[in-house]
This record gives C-alpha cells, sequence and structure tokens, in this order.
C-alpha cells in the first residue's frame, strides 16, 4: 500500500500564506499526495499567528511544524495547547507550552507519526540533545510510519540525523534555511530524505527577506526588523513516496512551484 507524502517548504510572510492557500490543494491533487506537513513557523515573517496556521490547514495541510521562532509570537502560546495538529520542536524543554510529536490519522486507517526537531549546530545549543530525543520518541505510541522535519542549519547535522534514522524512520527532510537542496536520496534501509525543503514565499529575495535588508545586516548597519519581500512568490516542496506495507520510502522528489 503506498501513499504520497508531500513536505512543503517554509512559508514566508503573509504572501508565501496567500501563495500556499492558492496552490497546495492543486499541487495536492496533481500528486495524488494523501499526508501534507507543511513548516510554518515563519508566516508572520518570524513566528506564527493564529489566523495564518487557520489559513495554512484550510489550504490543506494536516501538520504544520514550527521551528526557532516558535515563540517570536506570543498569541500562538495557546494555539498550541489547544491544536494538537500543529507542532513545536520535541527537544525544547518539557517546560514550554504545546507537543514536539503526535500521531495523526493517515489514508485507509494508518496512523502517521510526525516529530519536529531542532538542531544544535550554529542554532541555540539551550536544547536537548535531538539525536537523543528522537531515539526515545521511538519508543513511545504506536504508529505504521513516522515522518521527521529536523529544523536545523548545519546540513552535516540534517544527513547524520537521517543515516541515525535510516531503517527506524520512513521520512526525513530538512527545513530552516530556505534554500531547496538537490540531494533528494533513499537510504539504503529505506528512509527518504532530502537536506532542506527550501522555503514558500518571496523569489526576488534573501530568504525570503527584503534583499536591501539582508546587505545592511551584512555590512554592519543598524539592526532593523526583518520584512518579507515584495513580488512574486515561489513554493517548494518534496513528495515522499512510501511503501507503508513494509515501511520504506521509495522515491523521493522534488515538486517546486513558481
Amino acid at each position: 500500500m503506498n501513499i504520497h507524502v508531500l513536505a512543503v517548504g517554509d512559508v514566508v510572510g503573509d504572501s508565501g500564506v496567500d501563495f500556499l492557500a492558492g496552490r497546495l490543494p492543486a499541487l495536492r491533487k496533481t500528486h495524488r499526495a494523501d499526508f501534507t506537513v507543511v513548516c510554518g513557523e515563519n508566516a508572520a515573517c518570524n513566528g506564527l499567528l493564529p489566523a495564518q496556521a487557520d489559513a495554512i490547514f484550510s489550504a490543506g495541510a494536516d501538520v504544520i511544524t514550527m521551528g526557532n521562532h516558535t515563540w517570536d509570537k506570543r498569541q500562538i502560546v495557546n494555539y498550541l495547547d489547544s491544536h494538537p495538529r500543529i507542532i513545536r520542536p520535541a527537544n525544547y524543554t518539557a517546560r514550554a507550552p504545546g507537543r514536539g510529536w503526535g500521531v495523526f490519522d493517515g489514508p485507509r486507517g494508518l496512523h502517521i507519526r510526525v516529530v519536529d526537531l531542532i538542531g544544535r549546530v550554529a542554532m541555540d545549543t539551550n536544547f536537548d540533545n535531538p539525536f537523543v530525543k528522537m531515539d526515545e520518541i521511538l519508543k513511545r505510541g504506536d504508529a505504521d510510519l513516522t515522518l521527521v522535519d529536523f529544523h536545523a542549519e548545519a546540513t552535516s547535522e540534517k544527513g547524520a540525523m537521517a543515516w541515525h534514522l535510516d531503517g527506524r524512520v520512513q521520512a526525513l527532510w530538512g527545513t530552516h534555511t530556505h534554500v531547496p537542496t538537490a540531494d533528494c536520496q533513499v537510504l539504503p534501509q529505506g528512509l527518504g530524505f532530502v537536506t532542506d525543503l527550501g522555503m514558500t514565499g518571496p523569489s526576488q529575495s534573501v530568504i525570503g527577506i527584503k534583499p536591501e535588508q539582508a546587505v545592511n545586516r551584512f555590512l554592519g548597519g543598524l539592526p532593523r526588523r526583518f520584512e518579507p519581500a515584495p513580488g512574486p512568490c515561489k513554493l517548494n516542496a518534496v513528495l515522499f513516496d512510501i511503501d507503508a506495507s513494509v515501511g520504506r520510502c521509495l522515491s523521493v522528489q522534488r515538486v517546486d512551484l513558481c
């Protein structure tokens, strides 16, 4: 029994939310996506507002994942506790609101576990070890398939996590850097992997932000609140074809839209 899992890269700004809303339903239909996970932590540029989360769900997301900007919009805190289909990194402190993983109903009676993790290389090291945390999660709860969004800066950390989980997880994708990678692959024991999905938002930008703001930062200018760039948008996503009967990913392919 094959299912198609669609993973959509970090949504940036209101324009990214609008573009997702306009394109995701047709993308799901075209690729016969059975289950869709969207990274939404940049929908408000830094953070996510409840109304934006509602719009992402209405567009067709089954689960929304978060990352290092989870707490940048305080309005999301109560939403995290009341909406189990939005998850924040599991290796945040246990005192943090919300949940880091869940088991969700999938097609044809399947139970799909989705886990959100955050890396520690070039990030805030005040997180629990994501490798150890993932090992703990895999010992808890029953699921037919497991999918992982690893929100991390370092490509080496993402790749190491994929090899660490090969044979125990069906799909793992990286988020956070907003730049799509061309390394879609299936590891020897059946884990589908891509280092980074990319992003959904302004295409004429520096990772979604106005180019002049990024240039100003690297020239040593005064800090400014980042703003999404204007102009046309793109949607970066990856499709995983998984044989649920044997628990192996069969193929991984990019399905980007401009």
